[in-house]
Order: C-alpha cells, then structure tokens, then sequence
C-alpha cells in the first residue's frame, strides 16, 4: 500500500508499507539521490515477515516533489522528513534502518528524537562524531585521517552528465556506477542490476538524474555528545568490500555511540545484490526482535 504524504509547503512524499499493520514498524531510510524503491523488493519482503515496514522516496528522488532548485534546504531536513512520514502513519516508536547518507539521517535521529526510536540500525556510513578512532594498537586517528572514497567512484562522480543522455545511456552510467559501488569482493551482475535500475525509472517515471542531495547544506550534523550518550539499541553493519566508508568507519561508528554492537556480512559493500539480502535481514531481525523481547528502549 503506498500514498502521498504533505512534509513540508509544496513538498509531498511517495511512502510505502509492507507486512501487518499490527507488527512492529521499521523504517527504512535510503540513501542520497536513491528513492525508496533502493530498498530491493526482496529484502523488503523479508523484513516484511516479522515487521510494517515502511520506505518512502526522499524529496528530491522517485515520485516524490522534485523542487530543490526552487526551495532549498538542508540535509537535516532530510531527517526530518522521516519523522513527518512516522506523524503521518501514526507511527509512535519504530525500528528505523539507514544505508549511506540514510545511516547518517538514522544517527541524527538517534540523537534527536530517541524518544521515536525502538532500535537503529546503521550500514555503508560514517559517523556523525568528531570522536578519534581508535585503533587496535591503542593509536587514536583524527576523523580526518580515516580511509576515504575509492579514487574510482570520485572520478565517475566528477563527469558531468550530459542534459540529452537517452534511457539506455543513462542505465548503462548507472550500471557502471553499482560496478563500483559493489566491491570486488562479490560477483556482479550487470543484467540483474539493468533491471533493477530499469524499475526505478518506471517508478520515478523519467530517467532525469538530480544533485539536490549532494548540494544540500551539510552543516549542523554532529552530534558527538549526544551519540555518546544514547541508549537507542543500534547496530552496525560492517561490510568489509566498502569503497565509500570502508573499514574502519563501521568500527569508529560502534566507538562513538554508546552500547552499539557491531556485525560484519561478508562480501557485502555500498549496495545490496541479492548475496546479501538474507544475512543482513537475519542480522537486522535478530537487532529487532531481541529490542522487542526485552522491552525495547525506554
């Protein structure tokens, strides 16, 4: 079941839900210029078993308004969007799920509005803490100096893309983007991910790219303290192949906010090929329903 929600004057968001209306809710939160449908249907339906589980298109991506040029804002409104799509469900507390700069709006959340949250869970992101990593030799590396964005990735980032570049074109530079966003740990499958890219156009009913995410203000995002603080059950996902927030940003994550608890899901890196979409399910239910047996967070 899907519908439009009103989060903000001329702004509407596309949300879905899947699974009972009666189960415990969890949010999914995709990441930047990716609408809901980023979420893989597959992995959705397995979530879908035990929880209502909710993905919405970000303003900006999919069928939602598509307006940045016209209102800006920053990227904490992001986050708050998805506490508009919970007030629009009539959803109190839920489970919430982030991947990318979705993790990222997951943590402000997290230090925000713990109050909405039952658990967190956090994948292929960086934390939103000045706190130094430290490392197993007891060394302690500046934030700064942290592994950063596969050279690869940051050349195709940094093509401008033609204004005339037709359907097929426009798959075959987002096919060769997941390339990279998948590692080199796990076979890649250029068929299967044509296809899935083919689904979002048909969702988003153009193939127009859009950089709002990218342009936002980013200021405003750390909430050291507050991280430190939290007692929001969360868990990290590490995914060892990551050419975004590779390793040990999963690590330096399960650092900075208090009581979280770290899983790795081999071969996994920035994206979700149907490899990973069991493991990482049973990771995430596990993270769930042992919240919901013991109470979940006060």
């Amino acid at each position: 079941m899907h519908r439009f929600i009103d989060a903000a004057p001329g702004i509407r968001l596309w949300v879905e839900e899947r699974g009972p209306a009666d189960a415990p809710p969890l949010l999914l939160i995709m990441g930047a210029q990716a609408c809901g449908l980023g979420w893989p249907d597959p992995f959705v339906d397995l979530l879908a078993a035990h929880h209502r589980v909710i993905r919405y298109d970000h303003r900006d991506t999919g069928r939602s308004t598509w307006a940045y040029d016209e209102r800006p804002y920053p990227v904490t409104a992001l986050a708050q969007d998805a506490v508009t799509v919970l007030d629009a469900l009539g959803v109190d507390r839920a489970h919430v799920a982030g991947m990318s700069l979705g993790g990222m709006l997951a943590q402000l959340l997290i230090a925000d509005h713990p109050d909405r949250l039952r658990t967190a869970t956090l994948m292929g992101t960086m934390a939103l803490s000045s706190t130094p990593y430290t490392g197993p030799d007891g060394v302690a590396v500046p934030v700064a100096d942290l592994p950063g964005i596969d050279p690869r990735i940051l050349e195709l980032w940094a093509r401008p893309v033609p204004p005339d570049l037709d359907l097929e074109a426009e798959l075959d530079r987002r096919v060769e983007h997941w390339r990279l966003l998948s590692g080199d740990a796990l076979p890649f499958d250029a068929a299967h991910t044509r296809a899935f890219e083919r689904r979002i156009v048909e969702h988003t009913g153009h193939h127009r790219t859009n950089t709002a995410h990218g342009r936002a203000n980013p200021s405003g995002m750390d909430r050291t303290d507050r991280l430190a603080r939290t007692t929001v059950p969360t868990l990290v996902v590490s995914a060892p192949a990551e050419p975004v927030f590779p390793p040990p940003h999963p690590q330096h994550l399960t650092q900075t906010i208090q009581g979280a608890r770290l899983v790795e899901i081999p071969g996994m890196a920035h994206a979700l090929p149907p490899a990973v979409h069991v493991p990482l399910a049973q990771a995430v239910l596990e993270h769930t329903s042992a919240a919901e047996r013991a109470g979940s967070h006060p």
